[in-house]
């Protein structure tokens, strides 16, 4: 059975990077992100075909995350020159075009590892997305197939919840009360 990581420190993570310019390389670790809250996801390989709709989404929502004091970074198991020849690629050729975050690459897949969604046999990782907080506790994560995109809306909608501070009952939208108990 996979160790529960929500209401735990998330998996510390130093991982090179393309910038979401697909210009330069850097790297990006988990204290990096200490004081903001950290969208962190994952999708499964470059060039694909659901991935670029998932990471397009996110950065074209990247102002919202941004107003609600929350980086975004994007992972997969490829290399960070295949990340960035992927952002370098215009969109109507299967490419991303410029991103409003940077693309982490773990080749090791240790990462993908400890955060329970590396597909061992394949190498690479489910679509998993984690939410973690200024303190860098891991408060949400979501993992589909990789044959399913996931929601930005949702995404947005979950992250508001949990810094609203109080319970949030099932279907709470921004602006609704949370439970007095």
């Amino acid at each position: 059975m996979a160790e529960r990581l929500v209401g735990r420190p998330a998996p510390d993570f130093d991982l090179e990077i393309v910038t979401g310019d697909g210009k330069e390389f850097g790297r990006k670790k988990l204290t990096d992100y200490r004081g903001k809250w950290l969208v962190f996801f994952f999708y499964p390989l470059d060039f694909t075909f659901v991935c670029p709709t998932e990471i397009t989404a996110l950065s074209d929502a990247y102002e919202q995350f941004k107003a609600l004091d929350t980086e975004v970074l994007g992972a997969s198991t490829d290399s960070v020159h295949s990340h960035k020849a992927w952002i370098n690629t215009p969109k109507d050729s299967n490419g991303l075009g410029q991103l409003n975050f940077p693309l982490a690459a773990d080749i090791t897949k240790s990462v993908a590892r400890e955060y329970g969604i590396l597909i061992e046999e394949e190498g690479v990782a489910l679509r998993g997305l984690f939410i973690i907080d200024p303190e860098g506790e891991l408060k949400y994560q979501v993992v589909n197939h990789n044959d399913v995109g996931r929601s930005v809306e949702e995404t947005l909608r979950v992250l508001q919840a949990l810094q609203s501070g109080g319970l949030c009952a099932m279907n709470w939208k921004p602006g609704d009360k949370n439970l007095n108990v």
